[in-house]
């Protein structure tokens, strides 16, 4: 099949993990893939500080020029050069619909075009979690299947909640499919359009292998131990910031690890008070599994509200194939690793989780947890949505 990919984040981040890059990939490997890059707006090209606009003009530098490469075998990707308006500004009302058609007609020209120049007659589009700039374009480009993919709870960030809290149940119900990475968000698209399913999670794990590790990076040896680590995005948003203090103050002798790059809402300043706290920064990808082999408990300290409770976190993945003891924050989605994961509801118990993966009281072995791991594959999250849309009745055309 054709697969057009739209998605908010783009193509050329290079420093950290994406779901919908790695499901791009992992389609092209049998299939034809046309992944539509970040479009634009003018708060992009204002905002030099983001670097959004300085860092796609790189990447169209280094395809000589061209907005449409075949980045690899079978995956093409689409650098929109329309600039779209930024409009998240206006009030929720028909000026809104107006102006957000109007961006939605602009987008689906150039995907249109880019299709023609493809050759496909046909395609299945998939939207990543983007309720605004895709809620038209099911019936700009008509698509054979439309599939919202929902991965996280984005109406309980303001940005999204503005206009997205009406568009994106009105989005859901009128798309074709809606896949989810967790039960939780299955349920909860559930309530919008009976044609949801909860296709899992992949994960490409192909670094994440602790036989492949040489040498553990110098700053991270430097280290006293033990070493209770977290690697990832570092933001207020996801994570307890009160969590991780409690169990540095709580414990002197473990060196809390943070890797990743800061934002604005997570504070730093009690944290980096703390002699046992240490900020390694943002690393490279491919570094990371080095990092994580130089951890003795790897943790999750996640908060509990509305965009976490349902989201699946592939860190855990990436943990448990480097057979390394886990401990996270108890929601229902990490149910799933109950076996696997130690699940805390209060900092006492995180504490007390961590402890005893210290003291050697695992709840399974390292080769169960990489073997556990491994089983989250993009192939079965794949598998599981073309299943769905193959049982699915073909789209009647719809008026633009």
């Amino acid at each position: 099949m054709n697969f057009v990919i739209t998605s908010r984040q783009p193509w050329e981040e290079k420093n950290l993990g994406s779901n919908i890059r790695d499901m791009a990939r992992s389609l092209s490997k049998a299939h034809q893939v046309l992944f539509v890059n970040e479009p634009l707006d003018w708060s992009a090209q204002l905002n030099k500080g983001s670097g959004r606009a300085q860092r796609r003009s790189e990447f169209i530098q280094q395809n000589q020029g061209q907005s449409l490469v075949e980045s690899e075998p079978n995956l093409w990707v689409l650098c929109p050069q329309f600039l779209l308006g930024s409009i998240n500004w206006l009030p929720d009302s028909a000026l809104y619909d107006l102006a957000n058609r109007y961006n939605g007609r602009q987008l689906a020209s150039e995907i249109r075009s880019a299709i023609e120049k493809l050759g496909w007659s046909s395609f299945v589009l998939i939207n990543d979690n983007d309720m605004i700039q895709g809620f038209y374009l099911k019936e700009f480009l008509k698509p054979r299947v439309y599939v919202y993919y929902l991965r996280d709870n984005f109406l309980a960030v303001d940005f999204w909640k503005r206009h997205g809290a009406r568009l994106e149940p009105l989005l859901m119900s009128k798309v074709d499919l809606v896949a989810s990475n967790s039960l939780y968000l299955a349920n909860q698209a559930a309530r919008y359009n009976p044609r949801s399913v909860d296709v899992g999670q992949g994960c490409d794990l192909t670094l994440f292998d602790p036989a492949k590790i040489g040498e553990i990076p110098a700053d991270m040896a430097a280290l006293p131990t033990p070493r209770i680590g977290y690697a990832g995005a570092l933001t207020g948003l996801r994570l307890d910031v009160g969590l991780i203090e409690a169990v540095a103050k709580s414990r002197p002798d473990w060196q809390v690890v943070l890797i990743g790059s800061v934002d604005d809402s997570f504070r730093t300043e009690g944290l980096k008070a703390l002699p046992n706290v240490t900020f390694l920064g943002a690393k490279p990808s491919h570094q990371i599994p080095a990092y994580l082999a130089g951890m003795d408990v790897l943790i999750n300290p996640q908060k509990l509200n509305e965009v976490t409770i349902g989201n699946y976190p592939r860190k855990i993945d990436e943990y448990l194939a480097m057979g390394k003891p886990v401990v996270a924050v108890k929601t229902e989605t990490m149910s799933l690793f109950k076996d696997h994961v130690f699940l805390a509801e209060t900092p006492e118990e995180f504490v007390a989780c961590i402890d005893r993966s210290l003291t050697g009281q695992p709840l399974s072995l390292p080769e169960e947890r990489i073997a556990f791991a491994l089983e989250h594959t993009w192939e079965n999250s794949l598998g599981a949505l073309l299943e769905a849309i193959d049982q699915l009745p073909v789209s009647q055309p719809q008026t633009a």
